[in-house]
């Protein structure tokens, strides 16, 4: 591309485009190779410039930029198997709205010959009929293409922040650090986000209930907001020690890069209407999708009751049984 113009280029008025991080670059040939389209994108930005190359002196690129997040190919790919219809049902809406919207122009072109024509003047009832089903149909068939883009566009950007908490990195223990989607069909994950207070409440009342989430596949893990670090005390005791070692396994989990976490908890508490200093917890389902989400305390006895063993007669059979996904 650079051999075909060779021109000089220099970028300007792009504060938010970082060359340390990965880009993906395309170009685009317009107009008898005098001017390129750039795209860069990546997790965090996406910017296009135009680029106009001179024969001399350097060439000015005007970027624009935009912090939404690109929708994955995945979270793409995810959206029409859960929903293999959608795209017909909106081919055939907008097919309708066509339809409809050409019928109403020739009625409406007849209905305006009609009227200047007195003689014609019988048709206009007929005429004004046909157009006012033309016109209803434009409006149903929009309206329904309109709310099938609208839960379209919703279920993608479930799909893509549900993506991204499957890229958060997990710490097994010393040696192992493993992203959330690793514990998919393996465990199911129920994340407590709030103040190291909560996360040792919520770690005591846990304890009645240890050994049925275990049989459950339930994880937890926890992530203190405030900077501090939760301890769990254990009691070294032989009698309690298998109790002990499924409290251990229960509560071994530990989130790495805060930041990244902190965002992630961020952005859903801004969705679901929740104070940034309000404790939350969130339950996943086997299948590494949210099952559960709320503000304050886990309710443990619940998730023992609605939540099917992992092994066992039961296992294999009512693995689908994690309950709705929100």
């Amino acid at each position: 591309m650079a051999a075909a113009a060779q021109p000089s280029y220099s970028l300007i008025g792009c504060p938010s485009l970082n060359l340390d991080k990965k880009c993906l670059g395309f170009s685009r040939h317009l107009n008898n190779c005098r001017k390129f389209a750039f795209f860069f994108s990546n997790v965090d930005q996406r910017l296009l410039c135009k680029v106009q190359p001179r024969r001399l002196g350097p060439s000015l690129i005007t970027c624009f930029a935009s912090n939404k997040p690109e929708i994955s190919s995945t979270a793409k790919i995810r959206s029409e198997v859960l929903s293999p219809f959608r795209s017909v049902r909106m081919f055939f809406y907008l097919a309708f709205v066509a339809s409809g919207a050409l019928g109403g122009l020739i009625a409406t072109t007849q209905l305006i010959a009609a009227l200047s024509n007195p003689s014609r003047a019988t048709e206009v009832p007929d005429i004004l009929k046909g157009l006012g089903i033309d016109i209803g149909a434009v409006s149903v068939f929009a309206l329904l293409y309109y709310r099938e883009n609208t839960a379209k566009n919703a279920q993608l950007a479930k799909l893509s922040r549900e993506e991204s908490l499957s890229n958060l990195r997990i710490r097994v223990d010393e040696k192992r650090i493993l992203p959330v989607s690793a514990f998919r069909g393996i465990a199911r994950l129920v994340i407590l986000a709030g103040p190291a207070s909560f996360i040792a409440d919520s770690f005591k009342s846990s304890e009645p209930f240890t050994d049925r989430l275990v049989e459950r596949g339930v994880l937890v893990v926890p992530f203190a907001t405030d900077g501090n670090s939760p301890s769990f005390e254990f009691e070294d005791s032989e009698e309690l020690k298998e109790i002990i070692a499924k409290r251990k396994r229960l509560w071994q989990l530990a989130p790495v890069y805060a930041t990244e976490w902190s965002e992630w908890l961020a952005e859903q508490k801004k969705l679901a209407g929740v104070s940034p200093e309000s404790p939350v917890y969130l339950s996943l389902r086997m299948d590494g999708r949210v099952r559960g989400s709320g503000v304050g305390y886990p309710p443990w006895n619940a998730f023992v009751a609605q939540l099917p063993p992992v092994k066992g007669m039961w296992s294999g059979l009512l693995d689908g049984m994690d309950g709705r996904v929100l």
